[in-house]
C-alpha cells in the first residue's frame, strides 16, 4: 500500500475542499492515486448532496453575465441568506457563471447540461454541496444575443434577490454606443426591476392571463350588479387599464410617472434620429 503522506492530504483538500479526514480516508481507499481519490470525494459528495436535497433551497441570488450583445441571466439557490453571502458560495456563481456565458446554452436544462471540470453544471454544482455544507440548485437560466445592432444590458437589485436582463435594438451602430442610448436602457433595466412588467406589449402578454383576468373583471361586475348587457361596453375598459399595469410600454414610467415607457423610447429615438425598439426582457426574481 503506497504511504499516505501529510502533503498529499493537503494537496486532495485543496483540489476537493472536504474534510482532511476524508481526504485522508479517500488516498488510503485509492492505494494513493490523486487523480482517483478525487473522483471518490466527488462521488462521495454527491452522496451527501442527495441526502441534503429534500431541504428547501429558497435562498441564493440572481445573476448576469453580459459581453457585448451577449448576455445570460441565471438564479442559483441555496438553503441559507447567511451562506448565499458567503464567499465559497459567490465564488461557486461566479464560476458557474462564466461556464455558462462561454457555452451556447439557451435554457434551463441546456444549462444543467453544460461540460464543467470534467463533469456538467448541475452535478457539479451538486457536488459542492458537501463542501459548502447546503442544498444548492441552479433554479432558473436566460440568454440574449443580439442579431443587428442595439445592446444587451442588465441590472441586479437588491444583492442578487431581483435581476434583469434586456434586449433593445436600434438602426444604427452609432445609437448604440451613445451615452443616451447606454442611459435609456438601463434606466429600463431599473424600471423592469421595480414594477416588475409581464410583457413588452399587450401582444406579447399571456392569453391565459388576459383570459383569466377578463373573467375575474366580469365576476366582479356581476357581483356588483352591473346588467348583463352593460359588460361588453365595460370590459373593454377593464382590458385597457390590464394593459398599463401588465404592459412594460404602457407602463407609467417609474423615474417620470407622467410619460409612459413606450414615449420614453419614441422620444429617445427622435432624439437620437434612430428608431428605437424593446425587443425583450427576462426579470427574475429570487425563489419566484
Amino acid at each position: 500500500m503506497a504511504e499516505i503522506t501529510a502533503a498529499m492530504v493537503k494537496e486532495l483538500r485543496a483540489k476537493t475542499d472536504a474534510g482532511m479526514m476524508d481526504c485522508k480516508n479517500a488516498l488510503i481507499e485509492c492505494d494513493g492515486n490523486m487523480d482517483e481519490a478525487v473522483k471518490y470525494l466527488r462521488e462521495k459528495g454527491i452522496a451527501k448532496a442527495a441526502k441534503k436535497a429534500d431541504r428547501d433551497a429558497k435562498e441564493g441570488v440572481v445573476a448576469t453575465v453580459v459581453e457585448g450583445k451577449d448576455g445570460i441571466i441565471y438564479e442559483i439557490n441555496c438553503e441559507t441568506d447567511f451562506c448565499s453571502k458567503g464567499d465559497k458560495f459567490r465564488a461557486l456563481v461566479a464560476e458557474v457563471g462564466a461556464a455558462l456565458k462561454a457555452s451556447a446554452a439557451t435554457t434551463l436544462e441546456d444549462a444543467l447540461n453544460v461540460p464543467m471540470n470534467g463533469t456538467t453544471v448541475e452535478k457539479y454544482i451538486a457536488e459542492q454541496c458537501a463542501a459548502i455544507g447546503e442544498n444548492m440548485k441552479l433554479r432558473k437560466f436566460g440568454r440574449y444575443t443580439l442579431a443587428g445592432e442595439g445592446s444587451v444590458t442588465s441590472y441586479i437589485h437588491m444583492g442578487g434577490k431581483v435581476g434583469v436582463l434586456l434586449e433593445v435594438a436600434c438602426g444604427n451602430a452609432a445609437t448604440a454606443t451613445a451615452e443616451d442610448f447606454v442611459a435609456l436602457c438601463k434606466d429600463i433595466t431599473l424600471h423592469i426591476a421595480a414594477c416588475a412588467p409581464k410583457s413588452v406589449d399587450s401582444s406579447s402578454l399571456d392569453p391565459a392571463f388576459v383570459a383569466e383576468e377578463q373573467e375575474i373583471a366580469k365576476a366582479q361586475l356581476i357581483a356588483e350588479g352591473k346588467p348583463e348587457h352593460l359588460l361588453e361596453k365595460i370590459l373593454p375598459g377593464k382590458l385597457k387599464a390590464l394593459y398599463k399595469q401588465s404592459c412594460l410600454l404602457s407602463q407609467e414610467f417609474v423615474k417620470d410617472p407622467s410619460i409612459s415607457v413606450e414615449k420614453l423610447v419614441a422620444d429617445m429615438g427622435k432624439k437620437l434620429g434612430d428608431t428605437i425598439t424593446v425587443v425583450s426582457f427576462q426579470r427574475f426574481q429570487l425563489g419566484a
